[in-house]
This record gives structure tokens, C-alpha cells and sequence, in this order.
């Protein structure tokens, strides 16, 4: 008798024909086999979906160019559709869910035809992990097969811990005709379903990425008490071999990646990665904050990433552990039939061709890489990968930085008052915005823990569930906010970044153990600059003080636009993060 997982992959493939249904297994021979046919078989238009690199110098990577109309996440065609709008909230774009499904059906009637189905079980989380869920794609191209691969476990043992259950994830997912007015990317949190169709784009497509991991995940997260986060997890080692966990959220592309593989400019001190994108957040039996990284791979933005900004990157991106390394939208080097990108450590290539595939021509200007081209590589390959990322348990969390690309106001560290004041610290994040959405380059965006495009429910309703969260906790850790981007007058960044953050996590790690005292100021506490350790680096004191300098005039406009994003929300706000926007703004008085 067929169980629930085969009568819906039955269903899903009466309305889409594909002309075959192949169930993958996740090992290591099909890997192999499904970039052959990617090579040989599978197209975008005329473009083979995969090609191979110079294997000498990028073992086992493989590029791939995504149709020119589907280079990003589409935010505008991304719905959240619970059964009211309400629950939605402003935060996302609602339809609802009879009428989509309506919409979805009719698109990916007959979709796959000529095409094969690819089945995907795969888990978020350590099958063992008491926080894991077992998730189940359909795909229509071997892209996302294997890269959905690189990015979960993804096992046949992942059917047998279905069984007879209907309560896996599941997602749909068709390139259709890329098409941009037929792309849509579905959300039904009540049933834990994704479906889209129209894009062959990461976070489009890889289901199990932003859409189940924090999209779904974040409203079970509200019915479970538990909460699915966009941050990054890192263990910082000091000198005597303790090592304190910590989670990090930043918006796309302000630096999140470089973070949790950061070469510490610190003797003594060493960052091992856990996560470099999603946390998964549990209050423990002992009344800590715990996190797994639901993934196993790096999803991570090319341009900008070389041996300066991120040694331990490139490493991961040329290791040879896990297989395979694919590479996205970025330029091609025809010469050496290598990857290129704005901000790689070599100079441009003489023969190069653009991200659409075109000879990319000096003269002519423009990009060869694509602003958010992108590498998918296991976390396996990574040389400062923790021996704790397999731990079921996950790891003990001591505090909670928030982050943005703010080039004034925001100083370079933060400690919040309590878990409340925190929790307003996230709301009123903001950050100005990257390439990595579809938006102006630039622009200050409200962007409230870095979930403001990810969160699948209300965010008035989020505030609350975090609050509840640190009622539950016996030992809440402590939340910062750190700004690496502030600029001088000449709008040149003075503080140096990269490695040289390791200064400011290292105070962190003091404050957390109680060995350092702070100043308190309206907006936080902040350090005494004597308890920065800044041996062997040229910032001047009137620099240093810049960084912490908080100019109460300048913070007027800063206040309005705050208090217009949280009053967004409506009577969903909670009255404790309003009362923190009343602290604020009488302290800067």
C-alpha cells in the first residue's frame, strides 16, 4: 500500500507530467551521475545546466549560468498565505491560500513535460537532533538536485523517518518557462508546503533554504516555542582553549559569511564556524539558548569574496572533501576556464566572459560578475568547520549580535540593558540595502533581525514571541549591536574590519564573563575604550571616539523613521518594545 509520501509525489505528478520520476539518495555516485546529465542532457534555453572547471585549481567545481530574468530572490512575488491577512502582516505579501493554490495549479499544469522529476528527501538538522525535521522536494532540474545536496542531509533514511507520516515539509518547485510573470513563490505555513514555479534562483528554488528554514520554520517556530533565525553561529576560542558560542544577524551581503569564517587579527583567538546563514534557536532542559544550523552547505555572494576578505572561504570554495562546488553568475575566465569575480585577488582575466555569457569587454563597463552571483559549497570543506556541527544537542548560546550596514550613527558596538531592550535593538534594525534583493543600492532599509524578508508571519506577532522566549529562559544571553561600516567625513570607513573584528568580539567574550565594565549611554551600554584591545593597530583616539560617538540632533530623523516602521504593525506591536522606543527617545533628549 503506498504510503502518504508516495500518494503526494503521485498527485504532484499527475498535474505536473514530467516524463520520469527519479528518487534521489544523496550519495556520492549520484552526485556524479546528476552533473553528467546536467552537463550533457539538461539546458537553460542552449546553455548546459553545469560546466566543468580547471579541476586543478577548483577541484570538483562546476559553473552554472541562470536564465538573465532570475538572477535574485523575487521578494515581489513571494506570498505568505495563511488563511487571514492579519496573521501575514505588513511584512509579507498575502494571497489567499484557496485563490493561490487556484494560481499554482493552473501554472504547473503539465510543467515538467519532457523533463524528469527529481524526489529530494532531505533534513534540516542532525537526523538524530530533537530539533530536525524531515522535508521532502520535487524539481524539475538537476541544479537544485544537486545543490540542495551540497546545502542538507539529504538521505533515502529520510524516507524510512516519514513512514506512514504526512507531517513532512513539503515543497514543489518548477523552472516552468522562467517566465517572469509566471513566477511565483507560494508560502502555506498551516501545511507546511512551498510551492514555486518560474525561477531556477537559489533561494527561489533551493526550497529547504530561506523559504522552509526561516519562512515556514520561523511560524512553527511561534506554534512550537522555538524560533528559526537569518543569523550566522560561531564559536570564539580565547587563548586558554574555552570557547564561547555566539549568533550574528546581518542582512544579505553586510558581511555575515566573512564573520563566521573570520581569520581573528588577535593572537591567540580563533572564530570555528558553525553557520554561516540560518540558526535554529531552542530554549534547552537547562534554561540556556540553543542553536543547530538546519544546513550543510554555504550559499554564500562571490563579488568581494578573495584571500583578504575571507581566507577561509576561498579554502572551503578550492577543498576537495565534499563534492561538488558549483559557482554562479559570475564571470568566466575562457583562458584558464576558471570563475572570476569583482574583488578576487587576481586582476581580471584578458578573455573573459560576462555573467550572461558574453565577452565582456573594459570599454564597454559594467560587471562581469553578477552583483550577487553566488558558490554552493559544503560545510565539509571548510578548514575552521567546529567538531560541534554535528552535535544533535547543538551548542549553548551566550549572546546575540545584530548588525547593518550603517555608515553614520550606529556605533561599533552596542551591549543592550536586558533581553527586552534587546529584543527593541533587533526591531529598530536597519541597514542600507545591497544587490542581494531587488532594490536600489544604498538605501536605508528597516530590516528588524535581518527577518524583515523572511519572517512567515506577522512581525508585531515575532516582537511577542521573543519576548516570550526570554521569559522562558533562565540564563537569556546577552544581545549586542555592532556597525563595522561607519564612515569619516571623507566617507572613507573607519574601522578596518575583517580580521580586525576579532577586537571587538573578544570584549564581547569579556563582557560575557564579567571582566570589563561599561558606560551606559541611551542607546546602550558601551565599552570604556581602555577594554578594547587595539595592539598593533594605527586608529587614532579622536577616530576611536568617532566610532562611539552618539550625536543626539542627528538621531531626530533616525527616531521618526524607527517609530514609523514599529507603528506598521499596528495593535500587534507589543507595548513593551513601544515603551523601549519611549526610553530611547526621552534619553537622547
Amino acid at each position: 500500500m503506498a504510503t502518504p509520501l508516495e500518494k503526494w509525489v503521485e498527485e504532484q505528478a499527475k498535474l505536473t507530467k514530467p516524463d520520469k520520476i527519479y528518487w534521489c539518495d544523496g550519495s556520492e555516485e549520484e552526485a556524479h551521475r546528476l552533473i553528467e546529465i546536467g552537463m550533457k542532457d539538461e539546458k537553460i534555453e542552449t546553455t548546459p545546466i553545469f560546466q566543468a572547471l580547471n579541476q586543478k585549481e577548483w577541484p570538483n567545481a562546476y559553473f552554472h549560468r541562470s536564465h538573465p530574468t532570475d538572477v535574485a530572490r523575487t521578494e515581489h512575488l513571494t506570498y505568505v498565505c495563511h488563511n487571514d491577512q492579519e496573521t501575514a502582516g505588513p511584512n509579507n505579501n498575502w494571497m489567499n491560500p484557496k485563490e493561490a493554490k487556484e494560481l499554482m495549479t493552473k501554472l504547473s499544469d503539465g510543467c515538467m513535460k519532457g523533463r524528469t522529476m527529481y524526489v529530494l528527501p532531505y533534513m534540516m538538522g542532525h537526523p538524530d537532533s530533537p530539533y530536525a525535521k524531515a522535508c521532502v522536494q520535487l524539481t524539475d532540474v538537476s541544479y537544485v538536485a544537486v545543490s540542495m545536496r551540497i546545502m542538507t542531509r539529504m538521505t533515502k533514511k529520510v524516507i524510512e523517518k516519514i513512514g506512514n507520516n504526512n507531517s513532512f515539509v513539503k515543497g514543489i518547485h518548477s523552472v516552468g518557462t522562467f517566465d517572469p510573470n509566471k513566477r511565483f513563490i507560494m508560502h502555506f505555513p498551516d501545511e507546511q508546503l512551498v510551492w514555486s514555479i518560474g525561477s531556477g534562483y537559489g533561494g527561489n528554488a533551493l526550497l529547504g533554504k530561506k523559504c522552509f528554514s526561516l519562512r515556514i520554520a520561523s511560524y512553527l517556530g511561534l506554534q512550537e516555542g522555538w524560533l528559526a533565525e537569518h543569523m550566522v553561529i560561531l564559536g570564539i576560542e580565547a587563548p586558554d582553549g574555552t570557547v564561547t558560542y555566539v549568533t550574528a544577524a546581518f542582512p544579505s551581503a553586510c558581511g555575515k559569511t566573512n564573520l563566521a569564517m573570520l581569520e581573528s587579527a588577535l593572537p591567540g583567538y580563533k572564530i570555528w564556524t558553525l553557520g554561516d546563514d540560518i540558526a535554529w534557536l531552542n530554549v534547552g532542559p537547562d534554561g540556556r539558548l540553543w542553536a543547530i544550523n538546519p544546513e550543510t552547505g554555504f550559499f554564500g555572494v562571490a563579488p568581494g569574496t578573495s584571500m583578504k576578505t575571507n581566507p577561509n572561504m576561498l579554502k572551503t570554495l578550492k577543498g576537495k572533501k565534499f563534492y561538488p562546488t558549483l559557482f554562479t553568475n559570475t564571470g568566466f575566465d575562457t583562458d584558464k576556464n576558471e570563475p572570476w569575480w569583482e574583488g578576487l585577488d587576481t586582476s581580471c582575466p584578458k578573455n573573459v566572459l560576462d555573467w550572461q555569457g558574453k565577452v565582456w569587454n573594459k570599454e564597454e563597463g559594467g560587471k562581469v560578475a553578477h552583483p550577487n552571483s553566488r558558490f554552493t559549497v559544503s560545510m565539509y570543506n571548510c578548514p575552521v568547520l567546529s567538531k560541534e556541527c554535528d552535535n544533535p544537542k547543538g551548542v549553548p548560546i551566550s549572546a546575540i549580535i545584530l548588525g547593518g550596514k550603517r555608515t553614520q550613527l550606529i556605533p561599533l558596538v552596542l551591549e543592550a540593558f536586558n533581553w527586552q531592550n534587546g529584543v527593541f535593538m533587533g526591531a529598530r534594525t536597519g541597514s542600507e540595502t545591497t544587490a542581494a534583493a531587488i532594490h536600489k543600492e544604498g538605501v536605508l532599509r528597516r530590516d528588524p533581525m535581518a527577518m524583515l524578508p523572511f519572517c512567515g508571519y506577522n512581525m508585531g506577532d515575532y516582537f511577542r514571541h521573543w519576548l516570550s522566549i526570554g521569559n522562558k529562559l533562565k540564563h537569556p544571553p546577552k544581545i549586542y549591536s555592532v556597525n563595522w561600516f561607519r564612515t569619516d567625513d571623507d566617507g572613507k570607513f573607519i574601522w578596518p574590519g575583517f580580521g580586525e573584528n576579532m577586537r571587538v568580539l573578544k570584549w564581547i567574550v569579556d563582557r560575557i564573563n564579567n571582566k570589563v565594565s561599561v558606560n551606559k549611554t541611551p542607546l546602550g551600554y558601551i565599552p570604556n575604550l581602555k577594554d578594547l584591545d587595539l595592539t598593533g593597530l594605527n586608529l587614532s583616539k579622536e577616530k576611536l571616539e568617532k566610532l562611539f560617538e552618539i550625536n543626539s540632533s542627528a538621531w531626530k530623523p533616525e527616531l521618526e523613521d524607527i517609530k514609523k516602521s514599529l507603528e506598521n504593525f499596528g495593535k500587534r506591536m507589543p507595548k513593551e518594545i513601544m515603551e523601549e522606543y519611549n526610553n530611547l527617545e526621552n534619553g537622547l533628549r
